[in-house]
């Protein structure tokens, strides 16, 4: 079985406030990228086996086999051979390990017809990460919470272009809240959201651009750059450091 995990791109996001748990409070909007994908190949095995290909995965473990286990934990499904090429950019803000990481419990669900419904296998992918629960139905979504927290919107962005810069830097999530200084914003977003694409510029913001800007500029050039280019709109996604821009046809 293949599957092709999906990018998503953060419409605005506003840092609420920083929980006693050390988590924070989230306003955002989810949109998925279905053109820019990874590809992961799932069989059975009578031996456990991971590899991967594309751009090299860091860290020890890794998301896709952290939901294998989960599953096996809970089904005592066979061993697996798993294969994951990766192509979103990792550190970037495009949900890319998320992505991984849910779509492989759609992957096992369906390869051992485990029958688990949307709403058991979101539970599952929030064990995984706060991101990862939107890629189970993988549609437009107004997230809240931690990020856990989904209501679904009618939004269709068919009708633009998005194009992506992809700069040569990594930013760490753990690294860009430690750098943020959580504030209610001026406007609801969900509000600001549905006016009209060509009103978003300046009002649809994302929180983490005044810290990423400051500690590298090149950033802020290349949002600019978009603008120059004919973007309607234009944002750095999630925490960096993707900027994308949305552009008529």
């Amino acid at each position: 079985m293949i599957v092709y995990p999906n990018a998503k791109i953060n419409l605005g996001l506003n840092v609420l406030e920083k929980r006693a748990d050390g988590y924070h409070e989230i306003s955002s909007v989810f949109y998925p990228v279905k053109e820019l994908f990874d590809s992961l190949e799932i069989i059975p095995a009578d031996v456990l086996l991971f590899s991967s290909s594309g751009i090299a995965i860091t860290g020890e473990g890794n998301i896709c086999m952290k939901a294998y286990d989960l599953l096996k934990a809970e089904f005592g499904i066979r061993p697996i051979k798993m294969h994951l090429h990766k192509q979103i950019p990792i550190g970037a803000g495009l949900g890319g390990g998320s992505a991984d990481g849910a779509f492989t419990l759609i992957a096992l669900n369906q390869l051992f017809d485990l029958r688990l419904s949307k709403e058991q296998l979101e539970k599952y992918a929030l064990q995984l990460g706060a991101d990862c629960p939107f890629f189970i139905e993988n549609t437009p979504k107004y997230v809240s919470g931690i990020g856990e927290k989904m209501s679904s919107i009618d939004l269709d962005l068919s009708a633009f272009e998005l194009q992506f810069i992809f700069p040569e830097l990594h930013i760490s999530t753990a690294e860009a809240y430690s750098e943020i200084t959580p504030q209610l914003p001026l406007k609801n977003l969900l509000d600001l959201i549905h006016q009209p694409l060509e009103n978003w510029k300046g009002k649809v913001k994302n929180d983490f651009e005044i810290s990423a800007f400051k500690k590298h500029p090149k950033l802020k050039l290349m949002k600019e750059q978009l603008y120059s280019d004919g973007a309607i709109y234009a944002s750095m996604s999630g925490s960096g450091s993707v900027l994308y821009g949305v552009f008529k046809k």
